[in-house]
């Protein structure tokens, strides 16, 4: 019997994934989660062959939960969930420790198979992204590039970023701009568009 974790913010999509992978004979749902934090802690505790995780959740994204679970319980096997099929996502969930990554409209039946091939210790990717992530290359973005305009993308002030990240407004100032010219963007707010719309945030 495969034992799951899944956690998705949606109350009616983790209902409807549990309802649905809870029809296969061989797999159980044993814990639910709501947010990323909550998918690190029931992760530990639980210890599920697989954990499903949406990517974009709050308190811990997919990707940031993914690593803190291959830290805490590493037996652990993380499959990605995701409305959102842009290839900067999956290298990152790669990156992070997933062992597959599955876009939402795929079929049922593909679902079931995935989380079996991910419990079997397989690498499970859906075929367009993964030629999209190779096409794309690798994110041209720093860590400290991201979380600036991560921080930058509800249109804070420099001063604001600077005290949320415990930096200097002029090493803010060089982040961004590193970021706008790493992107081709013309402002901040473009780069963080361009970025977020790549998977690279």
């Amino acid at each position: 019997m495969i034992r799951l974790l899944l956690a998705e913010d949606q109350h009616l999509v983790r209902g409807a994934l549990s309802a649905l992978l809870g029809l296969e004979a061989d797999m159980t749902v044993v814990a639910e989660a709501a947010d990323g934090a909550e998918a690190v802690t029931a992760a530990v505790e639980y210890r599920p062959d697989v954990a499903l995780l949406d990517i974009e959740m709050p308190v811990l994204t997919g990707i940031d939960a993914t690593a803190e679970i291959r830290r805490a319980a590493p037996e652990v096997r993380v499959l990605i969930l995701t409305t959102f099929g842009r290839p900067g996502y999956l290298r990152r969930a790669m990156d992070a420790g997933a062992r597959g990554f599955v876009v939402k409209d795929a079929p049922a039946a593909d679902l079931a198979a995935a989380v079996r091939r991910v419990a079997a210790g397989e690498i499970v990717l859906d075929p367009s992204l993964a030629v999209a992530s190779l096409g794309s290359g690798p994110s041209p973005l720093t860590d400290r590039e991201r979380d600036v305009l991560r921080a930058a993308e509800g249109g804070a002030s420099v001063a604001d970023i600077a005290a949320t990240l415990a930096l200097s407004a002029g090493t803010v100032r060089n982040y961004l701009s590193s970021a706008i010219g790493k992107t081709a963007a013309r402002n901040r707010t473009e780069a963080a568009r361009i970025a977020h719309h790549n998977g690279w945030l």
